[in-house]
């Protein structure tokens, strides 16, 4: 079972999480995620037990547990592919003469990426899909320009 653990201090150790789950049963590996650049840990990481049961275990017990001063959050890892990826849209692209291309429509309806590298001109390219603002009539508009004209002192 790959169990994920967030809430991590950013001093605590993979040898610190492998003694903490190592109180509910075997523990095959464990991995603090660090940053690229700075190799300071980015505060989770993920427990590999191949026991279901126990890794069901040590969960119940350390969820919301203090380690290090801090509270954890731990439970059950789900795969990249099981995860709702629907929640960005596209980057944008490269294109030296007229902007980079936007970002892709979604289904949470939220803009893609911003526009990429643009050569000499004003602007990269667009964001993505955004619906429009709904008007409920065009009555609206000279509702409107009506009030905005009857204020006036001509």
């Amino acid at each position: 079972m790959n169990i994920f653990v967030a809430k991590l201090n950013y001093n605590t150790t993979e040898l610190d999480v492998r003694q903490l789950f190592e109180q509910y049963g075997t523990v095959d590996s464990v991995k603090i995620i660090t940053d690229r650049d700075t190799g300071r840990s980015k505060g989770f990481g993920f427990v590999e037990m191949p026991d279901d049961e126990e890794g069901y275990a040590a969960i119940n017990a350390l969820n919301e547990a203090e380690v290090d001063g801090f509270n954890i959050a731990v439970k059950k890892a789900v795969p990249r592919e099981e995860r709702n990826n629907n929640r960005r849209g596209g980057g944008g692209g490269y294109n030296r003469n007229r902007g980079g291309g936007g970002g892709g429509y979604n289904r949470d309806r939220r803009g893609g990426g911003g526009g990429g590298y643009r050569d000499r001109r004003d602007s990269g390219g667009g964001g993505g899909y955004r619906p429009r603002k709904r008007r409920d009539s065009w009555s609206d508009d000279r509702n409107r320009d009506r009030d905005r004209d009857s204020n006036k002192d001509w």
